[in-house]
């Protein structure tokens, strides 16, 4: 399968400048970050990719978008794939109102709010990808899927930090990290 980190947003670009938390809430792309997802859609162009996977932030479903657009291919929302609950850009946002703002996706397997309340253990976050690695697995057609995810989630699938907007090919059959270190 390939994994997409979600292009840059008002987050990244704060935290990056400052290294300090800037307090918002499930940014949206920045321009950079749309490029980068306009990129990734050209890159991706000549990949048998079958479904898209994405997480239910407003970043991750805007750099999915014109990926599905290129591809004409469906997407799957799975708040499996979010990131680490750790920072305020982690609050997502409701259900209901992503159901409002994405009508194109089905929201209605995922709870009104669907990210954590306290901030989640590494082991946690492990857990998260071993369980999503295994179910990918499974699949006979793992290799045609596109994950749009998070930094600290890819880094659990892994062992690799990714940049905004940079992807990589995971096989779900090969062992994942055991253990990470939480520094971009």
């Amino acid at each position: 399968m390939i994994l997409l980190r979600h292009g840059q947003s008002e987050f990244n670009l704060h935290f990056g400048a400052t290294r300090r938390d800037p307090g918002i809430e499930d940014p949206r792309l920045t321009p950079l970050g749309e490029e980068q997802a306009r990129a990734a859609a050209q890159a991706l162009g000549a990949e048998p990719i079958g479904r898209i996977i994405v997480s239910p932030y407003t970043r991750t479903l805007q750099t999915a978008a014109p990926v599905a657009q290129a591809l004409g291919v469906p997407v799957l929302v799975n708040p499996v794939v979010r990131e680490r609950y750790a920072f305020a850009c982690d609050v997502g946002t409701p259900r209901t109102e992503l159901a409002r703002c994405w009508p194109e996706h089905d929201f209605s397997t995922i709870e009104e709010v669907w990210w954590p309340a306290t901030t989640e253990a590494t082991e946690g976050v492990l857990a998260r990808a071993a369980l999503f690695r295994a179910e990918m697995a499974a699949l006979p057609d793992w290799s045609n899927t596109l994950v749009v995810s998070h930094w600290g989630f890819i880094l659990a699938l892994t062992g690799t930090s990714v940049a905004n907007g940079q992807w990589l090919r995971c096989d779900p059959t090969a062992a994942g990290p055991t253990e990470i270190v939480w520094r971009p």
